[in-house]
């Protein structure tokens, strides 16, 4: 048994094949397992918890909250507005920004990773004000038609400016990769956001250091990835349920 990490699924109801993929994992990898961990993205956006009566929106958590198992959820830059509704709805307890949990033994720090893309200034600033407690209140205080509206232009607008940034700006910086690692005294690191699936190593003060970057699902639409972690150690899982 192990503990199964994935993130940035974005799903949408314009997804049908993606969103029976992510379905299938849950009744057929998951079960048997240690826990589940979301990383940040499941939605293609999430415009509140009064969202909940969406028919695609209730498929989602109802598959979710039928995996008998501990499940985590950990908010992204597309669903930051997760409540205690939708943890209701999905079984999942909802975990903040950046947090340590012992992960098959190892002490290891989870989190989302846009905070760690510190090159990106106009992305932090936008986190920073959409992150706003007053913010999301007066945001949430209107109607939902109208935020859904938003989020859509939003999205297009973010669409448009990633056009004319480099691939460095948007991925991790090194020293705040680095400086993560000293604040949280941890050795292993499981992020997600740059859909850069890879493993990175480091010598952080002495310490050997290992961060790894979940993959989307967005662009990998023959099979979904995720990372599996046990007291064996750690090893890659691509999911084709044709093959099965």
């Amino acid at each position: 048994m192990a503990v199964l990490f994935v993130s940035d699924l974005h799903l949408c109801p314009t997804r049908p094949v993606l969103t029976g993929l992510f379905c299938d994992f849950l009744k057929d990898v998951v079960p048997g397992n240690d826990a589940l961990y979301l990383l940040g993205d499941l939605f293609e956006y999430w415009a509140g918890d009064d969202d909940l009566d969406d028919p695609f929106n209730a498929r989602i958590c109802a598959a979710i909250k039928a995996c008998e198992l501990p499940k985590y959820v950990l908010p992204g830059n597309r669903d930051f507005l997760f409540g205690a509704d939708f943890c209701k709805a999905a079984g999942c307890e909802l975990l903040p920004d950046e947090i340590v949990h012992d992960i098959a033994g190892t002490p290891t720090l989870l989190l989302h990773g846009d905070t760690l893309c510190t090159d990106d200034v106009a992305y932090q600033d936008f986190r920073r004000m959409v992150r706003n407690p007053q913010w999301q209140e007066a945001f949430l205080a209107r109607p939902l038609a109208e935020r859904k509206a938003q989020i859509e232009q939003l999205r297009l607008q973010s669409e448009q400016q990633k056009q004319q940034k480099s691939m460095a700006i948007m991925d991790v910086n090194k020293d705040a990769v680095i400086d993560a690692f000293r604040r949280h005294n941890v050795s292993a690191m499981i992020h997600g956001h740059t859909h850069r699936l890879a493993s990175h190593y480091y010598d952080v003060d002495g310490r050997k250091c290992v961060r790894h970057v979940l993959g989307d699902w967005h662009d990998h639409m023959n099979g979904g990835n995720y990372l599996a972690c046990s007291p064996d150690g750690w090893r890659r899982g691509m999911w084709w349920p044709e093959a099965e």
